[in-house]
């Protein structure tokens, strides 16, 4: 029974997750809460005249004054790209930087663990011969006792 409760309440919360992702797909996301209706709409009709018999349409086209913030908008905006690729390439650099220094670091690392390999082979050897001596000084200790 345990095992069922738990097999139903795992069925119950994916329902719950993707029935939740299924409502946030269709509702209407508007940033930081702007309405549509004080956006700046170009008018809908066209006018044409005829210049020698020929129809010349206009653009529906808005003139920079009638976009919000106009060229200084644009502007604003080269500025930021120019900063984001500016950003992007100390990036590159600070990168190749740690790269290097992480070369250096794991070579200077794998020198240290070798050092210290011949450290302790060096210290065995030591302790090897200081065996051996004793054991030495104790055959002649015992020959000579005899």
């Amino acid at each position: 029974m345990t095992k069922f409760s738990k097999v139903f309440s795992l069925m119950l919360g994916v329902m719950v997750i993707s029935a939740g992702m299924a409502f946030a797909e269709t509702t209407k996301f508007t940033p930081l809460n702007f309405d549509d209706s004080n956006a700046i709409k170009a008018p809908a009709t066209t006018t044409s005249t005829t210049v020698s018999g020929v129809q010349a349409k206009s653009t529906d086209l808005l003139d920079p004054s009638q976009v919000t913030g106009g060229t200084k908008m644009q502007s604003a905006i080269t500025q930021i790209d120019n900063a984001q690729i500016e950003v992007r390439n100390n990036l590159i650099n600070y990168r190749t930087k740690y790269a290097e220094i992480d070369g250096r670091y794991q070579t200077t690392k794998a020198q240290r663990k070798a050092a210290k390999k011949q450290i302790k082979q060096a210290e065995k050897k030591i302790k090897n011969l200081d065996k051996a001596k004793e054991k030495i000084r104790k055959n002649f200790e015992r020959k000579a006792n005899i």
